[in-house]
């Protein structure tokens, strides 16, 4: 043992009395005179008392320097007086709290084995062996301690305290199982005690306090024996030998018991978490975690995820490790406590750049003038004389309804199985379903379906309608008999005739069948046979379709004879929406499964519901509940159906048509959905398709789904989730669109599903697909469903859907809309992505007034705003967002034309179409997320954004930087809409690095848009932008922009996938209407920050760019290596919501602690509505 400090050497203040106190203890114990144990009995209560009374003497003990504690355990090391020990046993307990390095000491000094020693002497004693036992739990947290103790037998010396129901010593056995429980957290403890059986030992005490503590009034030793188990099934022996004990049933069967006493929810959560945590790792049902789709990337990248991908063996089994959680060699090394703080402030600048020769932006054209020469084409207004354009009328042309431009679509009757003769005659493009009427305007309800009760073809034209009409009712005339699905509309492909599809829609009834298809009167224009054309001599099919009918009149009436035809009319959705010429654009388009479907939600279109919908409030208890359900699995086995209904991999899988299964479908633009696997008779684990050339990324989801009944909640479990959290955590629902809503004139996407959670499963992830890692576990995804309409057809997706073939849909419309006296607009294509498809590039500005010198001038002039969308395919609020901006650039507002003629935009909504077309979450077809690729693009793999990134070169070596850069995204895990920055000055004062930062001088207009667009967008939330900039984000566009290309201002724009917690929305889930509302305000936000950045104009007012003050208010957390914001991400549940199946013990101390935080962290210092139309530079 070290030897205590002398008095020379001491360091306390005799001018204290504590210190005073310790001195005369320190001379007691250097004395050693028989004599002095009264002394020692009377100091040691003094400082009990002091210790007890006043917090300040437990610091003046702990404080460093100090030699209190030292003074203490020697003490305790020398005294054979039973009150002298107890004295110092309770005041080791008492600072406990204050010095965390106790345990270490006392092994320094020995106290270890005499706090041992102390309890074998004393197991009789129970005034002696209480406060003995407490002090050893504490040493036992410590790790090193933990295995020393084990060694010297303090495991099995807890077992002989801790035994059956007992209503007598209950304080000792509670203390004793908290040790036990410390001391089993060593994985060497916790393999002596499954060697010696101690697994089964506790599950029966554990029984046998539950049987016989009826009135619950022993719920912390419950808990104690639980934690114990806890700890001890940390290992892979503990959790063999806790299923070999049967602990699963036995857990799952207590805990059912607990759960009609709300007081007992404690113990149903620990017992949750060790089934959770012992249920066995199943293997994921594929036979590989790559895609199911294959593309041969030109060339394989040397290194990386991708290359890894190409060189794997054919037969190695990428979807599980050899052992599914192989545990880490052992290493039982001392935990500094006092470490911690300077690892987790580590851990917060750790990705947090500091080195200010990065951070400086330096201009670099990284290709040579001549190279970039190439992009002049795409800046042809640069050289644009206008002299033969009419440049007088300024009145915007009138809109023309397409419906005049196109013949119909015919709909003739098919029976419910298709002859071979007519699938014959079917070939060509397949739809879905009749259009639905839509309105124009989203504010207004949609006008019911009107069908004429007669009509008829001629010259393959439309005939004018007489008033005379039948509007179909809503769902209730539905008839069960009529059209169990428009089987398949079917679009005749032809090489004589390039014309387009009509608008409207006729169904033609043959004498014995209900059920009907639709096919187009009008041949489509040829396809050329080059690339994957998604039309190329196959058919496009929008699958069954529900039960649409009409009134027995009409019924009646259109059966008389087999060649009588019946004319659908059918309105637009919106200017912007056209139906028959989507299916014109997706003709067009190439994906690599060569789909040949089209999903109804993309054909119909989309208006915003008129209702407002919250944020879901989540059920209390509800992810136990479906954690138990999942258990039930194990213990349950023969109640579960295990029946395959829908396989990529396997496209023979067939499903007997029974009217209990429901039917999965996923083969169209933007689908993702690999496998389905039905479970019960209303439950379906679901599995997402990894993005191509990859062997992760599993968020997006977009699928259909038929054959429902009403009134059966169906429950959905996407079970390969990679993500730790997620916002279906926090109250955001899925998306489900209903065929039966849109013909009856509600084409909406809505937000749906209950008991909504998010949750580690039983699913093991290979370290393959985990970069790495072994022991990893998928996630589940679960939410409830009950459908509406009997036999629907309903899609479900992760968020608001946006195709790339409606991104070119909207462009030709706005194109076709456009007046071109008064605006200039141009649609370019960047280059071609590596499945062929067209990237497009749009130009956007005011034509000039005249084609005088000085307003040619002036339009050259313009400072330019480049923008960005969609470099993520699963992001897909990103492009409602840009069509809101592309919408407002286009519109009639006058403030539209000031900003067209401030401005020149140059606009790529998609950089990654191919990753949209064919369902990736983050991904192009290279494997690769293109937004980690800025810095050194391949042309090869990543053509878009080689181009893109030309582009802006382009611009900087003609001296024209663009004024804004923009990139829009989209937020998983954090809600409201907000910016992330590039700023030199923020991230030094970030770091520890404040020194070099304190000259730094930096103009602060990078802040004005996003503090403009805080106070004029409702969504907006300023206290979430952060303008930091990170090693891990050094390869993104709004780093690559700010740094080699030099735009100062080089912003990325998240939108919430869920919704508001601040502003105008909170409380309330995003819609596709606030999204463009966003695309919109960020138009109105780049006119006032013309305003400020305009010479003729004042300089920025101060108190809009006060950073400093901002930032010293602000409490800046990083949430991960990767994620830096300026706030948390979300609060706490009161419900206990552990995603990792690993936690500390004082959880539900912390739980309690935090219980306010939800409605605290919700406050924010928005804006009202009224000051929201108020900017500073009014």
């Amino acid at each position: 043992m070290n030897k205590v400090k002398t008095s020379s050497e001491k360091s306390v203040s005799t001018g204290s009395r504590t210190m005073s106190l310790l001195s005369q203890l320190e001379k007691i114990n250097l004395d050693s005179v028989l004599g002095e144990a009264d002394n020692a009995r009377y100091v040691t209560s003094k400082i009990l008392h002091l210790v007890q009374s006043q917090e300040k003497t437990k610091k003046e003990m702990t404080s460093k320097g100090s030699t209190g504690i030292e003074v203490i355990l020697s003490t305790l090391e020398n005294t054979k007086d039973p009150q002298t020990i107890l004295n110092i046993l309770n005041i080791l307990i008492e600072v406990v709290s204050v010095d965390k390095k106790i345990g270490m000491k006392a092994r320094i000094n020995g106290a270890l084995n005499i706090s041992l020693n102390l309890v074998k002497q004393n197991l009789q004693n129970h005034r002696l062996i209480l406060p003995c036992l407490q002090v050893l739990r504490v040493y036992s947290t410590n790790s090193v301690n933990a295995v020393s103790l084990g060694k010297n037998g303090v495991v099995e010396l807890m077992f002989k305290i801790v035994g059956p129901f007992s209503k007598k010593n209950t304080s000792l056995i509670k203390v004793a199982l908290d040790t036990l429980a410390a001391l089993l957290k060593s994985k060497t403890n916790a393999r002596r005690a499954v060697d010696r059986g101690y697994v089964q030992v506790l599950l029966t005490i554990y029984v046998d306090w539950h049987r016989h503590d009826s009135r619950h009034r022993y719920m912390l030793i419950r808990k104690g024996v639980l934690q114990c188990i806890k700890s001890v099934t940390n290992i892979k022996l503990g959790r063999k030998a806790f299923i070999d004990a049967n602990g699963m049933k036995i857990l799952y069967n207590t805990s059912q018991e607990c759960l009609a006493v709300r007081t007992l929810d404690p113990l149903v959560n620990t017992s949750s978490l060790i089934m959770r945590k012992c249920f066995p790792k199943n293997r994921l049902p594929l036979p590989t975690i790559k895609s199911a789709f294959h593309f041969q990337l030109p060339i394989i990248p040397a290194s990386g995820p991708v290359a890894q991908l190409y060189n794997l063996p054919p037969d190695v089994d990428d979807v599980v490790d050899e052992s599914d959680d192989n545990e880490d060699a052992e290493t039982e090394s001392e935990i500094e406590t006092e470490n911690d703080d300077d690892k987790d402030q580590h851990f917060k600048n750790d990705d947090i750049e500091t080195d200010i020769n990065k951070l400086k932006p330096r201009q670099e054209l990284g290709r040579p003038v001549e190279e970039l020469k190439m992009y002049e084409q795409f800046f042809p207004e640069l050289s644009e004389n206008f002299q033969e354009c009419d440049l007088v009328s300024k009145e915007p042309k009138p809109f023309v309804s397409d419906a005049n431009l196109s013949g119909p679509i015919v709909v003739p009757t098919a029976g419910e199985e298709h002859s071979a003769e007519a699938n014959q005659s079917t070939k060509g493009v397949a739809l879905k379903e009749s259009n639905p009427v839509l309105t124009e305007e989203y504010n207004k309800r949609p006008a019911f379906l009107e069908l004429p009760k007669k009509d008829s073809i001629k010259d393959g034209s439309l005939h004018e309608q007489n008033d005379q009409r039948n509007l179909l009712p809503s769902c209730h005339c539905l008839s069960q008999e009529i059209v169990k699905g428009l089987d398949r509309i079917s679009l005749q492909n032809s090489a004589k005739n390039d014309q387009y599809y009509g608008t409207g829609c006729v169904i033609k009834k043959e004498s014995k069948t209900s059920l009907t298809t639709l096919s187009c009167s009008k041949p489509c224009e040829h396809v050329s046979p080059c690339g994957s054309s998604l039309f190329e001599g196959s058919s496009v099919h929008l699958g069954k379709l529900c039960c649409t009918g009409v009134d027995s009149e009409e019924e009646d009436s259109r059966s008389s004879s087999s060649g009588e035809q019946v004319m659908l009319e059918v309105s637009d959705v919106s200017p912007i929406h056209d139906c028959d010429l989507y299916i014109e654009m997706v003709k067009t388009t190439k994906s690599i499964p060569e789909y040949s479907e089209v999903a109804y939600p993309d054909y119909f279109g989309h208006i915003p519901p008129p209702f407002k919908e919250p944020i879901l409030e989540r059920p209390y208890g509800v992810q136990r509940t479906k954690i138990s359900q999942d258990i039930e699995r194990l213990i349950h086995q023969n109640d579960i159906i295990d029946r395959v209904v829908y396989d990529l991999d396997n496209l023979s899988c067939s499903v007997p048509e029974e009217a209990d299964v429901l039917k999965f479908n996923s083969k169209f633009e933007s689908g993702n959905l690999r496998k389905v696997i039905q479970i019960r008779k209303n439950e379906y684990d679901l599995i997402l398709n990894s993005d191509i050339n990859s062997n992760h990324y599993h968020q997006w989801f977009y699928f259909e789904v038929s054959g429902m009944k009403t009134g059966i909640g169906y429950r959905f479990n996407i079970i390969n989730c990679e993500k730790s959290n997620s916002q279906f955590n926090y109250g955001m629902q899925p998306l489900m669109y209903s065929v039966q809503e849109a013909l009856c004139s509600r084409p909406c996407w809505t937000r749906v599903g209950t008991d909504i959670c998010y949750y580690k499963n039983h699913f093991s992830r290979s370290s393959i697909a985990a970069g790495g890692q072994k022991g990893k576990s998928y996630y589940t995804i679960t939410f409830t469903v009950t459908f509406q309409h009997k036999d629907d057809v309903c899609y479900f997706a992760y968020h608001y859907p946006y195709t790339y073939s409606t991104l070119k849909m909207h462009l030709q419309k706005l194109e076709s809309l456009h007046n071109p006296q008064q605006i200039y607009f141009r649609q370019d294509v960047l280059c071609e992505t590596l499945a062929g498809n067209s990237c497009p590039l749009v130009t956007i500005t005011a034509m000039p007034e005249s084609n005088y010198c000085e307003h040619i001038c002036q339009f050259r002039n313009r400072p330019y705003v480049f923008l960005s969308a969609r470099v993520h395919p699963g992001e897909t609020n990103a492009s409602w967002v840009m069509k809101g901006t592309l919408e407002y650039l286009m519109s009639n507002n006058p403030s539209a034309q000031c900003l067209r003629e401030s401005y020149i935009f140059k606009i790529i909504p998609m950089l990654n179409p191919d990753g949209v077309i064919n369902g990736n979450h983050r991904c192009s077809l290279s494997g690769e997320d293109l937004n980690r690729q800025w810095q050194n693009p391949n042309p090869d793999l990543h053509p878009t954004i080689y181009h893109a990134k030309g582009l802006l070169q382009y611009l900087a070596a003609i001296k024209r930087l663009p004024l804004v850069y923009c990139d829009y995204h989209g937020h998983s895990r954090k809600k409201n809409v907000f910016m992330y920055g590039c700023s030199i000055k923020e991230t030094m004062w970030h770091t520890n690095v404040n020194a070099a930062s304190c000259d730094l001088m930096e103009d602060p207009g990078y802040r004005a848009l996003p503090k403009i667009l805080s106070q004029t967008a409702p969504a907006f939330c300023m206290g979430s932008c952060s303008f930091v900039v990170e090693k891990s984000k050094e390869s993104t566009a709004r780093v690559v922009v700010w740094r080699e290309i030099g735009v100062q201002r080089s912003y990325t724009m998240e939108s919430t996938l869920c919704g508001c917690d601040q502003g105008k929305y909170k409380g309330l889930q995003i819609g596709t209407r606030e999204l463009e509302e966003m695309g919109a305000k960020f138009c109105i936000g780049l006119l006032r920050l013309k305003r400020m950045t305009s010479p003729l104009e004042y300089n920025l007012p101060s108190s809009l760019l006060d950073i400093e003050n901002e930032l010293i208010e602000s409490s800046c957390k990083v949430t991960s290596p990767t994620t830096y914001v300026l706030d948390e991400d979300e609060p706490r549940f009161l419900e206990e919501v552990d995603y990792s199946a690993e936690s500390n013990d004082d959880q539900d101390v912390e739980l309690a602690d935090n219980a306010g935080d939800y409605e605290a962290t919700n406050q924010e210092d928005g804006l009202s509505d009224s000051d929201s139309t108020r900017i500073l530079l009014s």
